[in-house]
């Protein structure tokens, strides 16, 4: 029995040893770096709700347009990898000063940076062609996205202006409008609202973050607003931020009562959260509080999307 139980282990230490299955790991790791894989997981659901909502409005069914649904989830996760990838390319001369950014493969050197520009490149050339087979609309917005992280936030705003948080959040607003444009290049008002969400939830949820790391961004040069203006200001405008969601569930009440309900509660604990950082002494510790919650906020709501037009 002794035996029994402790041959698996070895046999498990050996596999995760073995330099051929390490360096395997390595490499999926790396790749999964260089495209900013939790970036490109988050906009696969608000593209698929997109889609999801634009079926609902429609009175289309989702197997119908399964290939739509294939192409849409495919292409637009290519050009936001391909964008992440350019994004890196472009910033190895600071991610270096940065703790979060330090061991991109980049920056380690573990890559040659023009391969990594060269593949962001062609996932975001595959990623519009995918797009292109649903519609010309989807296609379109899918390379607006694209322009407007890579050269209007990454290579113009991010370290010059403190605006950069609210100009890289155009191109995160766009992956529902993305979705919802391969079923319907009209664009429902509601498509136009889930973008707006999107929009008006990122700088509350990057400055969280430009808080938590203000000394690395100081170190890098980039102008975010708690190392230029300090946290009193950048907490008072999270919170004005946050406060223009409000009104926002009010313009999906086609989804229904229990919907709107939950979205309400959501932005009203969000505020409160907000709010209770003009009294909290630490500063930090304030800031995980508005980022663990902007990331829960964001998933609740639009997988509750989903739900409530299911049943």
């Amino acid at each position: 029995m002794g035996n029994t139980r402790t041959m698996p282990d070895a046999a498990s230490h050996i596999e995760d040893t073995n330099p051929q299955i390490l360096d395997k790991r390595l490499v999926l790791k790396d790749f999964l770096a260089l495209i900013k894989i939790g970036i490109v997981n988050s906009n696969f659901i608000t593209t698929f709700t997109g889609i999801w909502l634009a079926l609902y409005f429609t009175g289309e069914g989702l197997l119908a347009n399964i290939s739509t649904l294939i192409f849409t989830l495919l292409g637009s996760s290519l050009v936001i990898a391909g964008s992440c990838a350019i994004n890196n390319f472009i910033d190895r001369d600071i991610d270096h000063l940065m703790e979060r950014t330090k061991d991109r493969p980049t920056v380690t050197g573990k890559v040659v940076p023009v391969h990594v520009l060269y593949m962001g490149i062609a996932f975001t050339f595959l990623g519009t062609v995918f797009l292109s087979l649903t519609t010309l609309t989807a296609a379109i917005i899918g390379l607006v996205g694209f322009v407007t992280y890579v050269f209007l936030y990454t290579m113009w705003s991010k370290r010059r202006y403190t605006i950069n948080t609210v100009i890289g959040s155009i191109s995160g607003a766009v992956p529902p409008l993305i979705g919802w444009a391969a079923i319907d290049p009209g664009l429902h008002t509601v498509a136009w609202v889930l973008f707006l969400i999107m929009f008006i939830w990122q700088p509350p949820h990057f400055l969280a973050i430009a808080m938590k790391r203000c000394e690395e961004y100081r170190r890098a040069g980039i102008p975010m607003l708690p190392v230029v203006h300090g946290f009193a200001i950048t907490k008072r405008q999270m919170v004005v931020w946050v406060a223009c969601l409000l009104p926002l569930p009010f313009y999906l009440f086609s989804l229904g009562i229990p919907f709107l309900i939950l979205a309400t509660l959501l932005n009203i604990g969000w505020l409160i959260i907000g709010i209770m950082g003009f009294k909290m002494k630490d500063d930090i510790k304030w800031s995980k509080y508005m980022f663990v919650y902007s990331l829960n906020y964001l998933t609740i709501l639009f997988v509750a999307m989903v739900i409530v037009t299911a049943i």
